[in-house]
């Protein structure tokens, strides 16, 4: 499979990256062996970079899939995590569940943040920084929904990897439009940040439209990477093939990958914490319960595991 240096990290990443969110709680919620498989599957199969984070609840089965392999693959992950304390702990907390001696890529976790981010979490990044100086990371990074906040980490130092959402109907995108994403990221490039991309399938809504999707991605100079999240051991065979080239005969069936989430009315406690947590502000108070705009709805189930009362189910 295609390999390419992700900036000047000097980390090489194939295209196609294993994206571990959609498999774990806050999605389909798999049982661990059957994400294990999953990820050893496309390990086999060629792909030698997973993004995951410490909120996906994924570092077990990704743990498990790295003792199968023949050779150790590039592991992205991120935390919200806003002082240097709470930032080294999640990082503590990925070595020791992933029992690795160093993570290649650590992301501020920063979906919705805007441009303030780097100065409100300056505690995060400069551990972050300290932990790359002791040779615990290799890369320092940001993943963001935000044109403007995805622009300014092209000239900060610190930043050597940009994780930024891009897809073709520019959905998702928040500070900005299509055209300034897409701005922003050429930055970065020029810049000698490595970028790889997420949802370019829209959290899902792309699908049906996948060799376009795809294709908008692949279109974009100087990315290094794209991240697809998969649930099932057809979905990785194909994406599998298609990433090498290949044009599978058999597509995956959209109706399975089809997902969305639902506020169950009687356990919503109208606390708004999803309200808050959401990246696309896609869910909105109602008559003192929260509601799911669902024509916003990215589906990544963020909103799942900030609600206190287990009230938003995916269905």
């Amino acid at each position: 499979m295609k390999k390419n240096l992700l900036g000047r990290t000097g980390i090489e990443v194939t295209e196609l990256c294993f994206g571990a969110l959609p498999m774990g709680p806050l999605q389909k919620n798999l049982p661990v062996e059957e994400c294990a498989d999953l990820i050893s599957t496309a390990l086999a199969g060629g792909v030698n970079f997973i993004d995951t984070a410490q909120g996906y609840k994924t570092y077990e089965p990704i743990r498990l899939a790295i003792k199968r392999a023949k050779e150790r693959p590039i592991i992205a992950s991120k935390s919200p995590a806003k002082s240097f304390d709470e930032m080294q702990k999640a990082i503590d907390q990925a070595l020791n569940e992933l029992e690795l001696d160093y993570i290649d890529i650590f992301h501020l976790h920063a979906a919705r943040a805007g441009v303030d981010v780097f100065k409100k979490r300056r505690g995060a990044l400069e551990c972050l920084v300290e932990n790359k100086e002791k040779g615990r990371i290799k890369a320092v990074g940001i993943s963001t929904h935000s044109a403007k906040v995805t622009e300014l980490a092209s000239g900060l130092k610190e930043i050597d990897v940009v994780f930024p959402i891009i897809n073709k109907k520019g959905l998702g995108i928040l500070d900005g439009n299509r055209e300034d994403m897409e701005k922003a990221i050429a930055k970065c490039v020029s810049q000698g940040k490595g970028v790889y991309f997420m949802k370019v399938l829209g959290g899902g809504s792309l699908v049906g439209e996948f060799e376009e999707a795809i294709a908008y991605g692949r279109s974009l100079p100087g990315y290094s990477s794209i991240a697809i999240g998969m649930v099932s051991q057809e979905e990785v065979e194909f994406n599998l093939a298609y990433f090498e080239g290949e044009k599978p005969k058999v597509f995956p069936s959209v109706a399975a990958m089809e997902k969305r989430f639902l506020v169950v009315k009687s356990l919503c406690a109208g606390c708004f914490k999803c309200v808050e947590t959401c990246p696309n502000h896609a869910i909105t108070p109602k008559e003192g319960k929260a509601y799911i705009e669902e024509e916003k709805c990215l589906t990544c189930g963020y909103c799942v595991g900030a609600c206190p009362q287990f009230a938003i189910r995916l269905i």
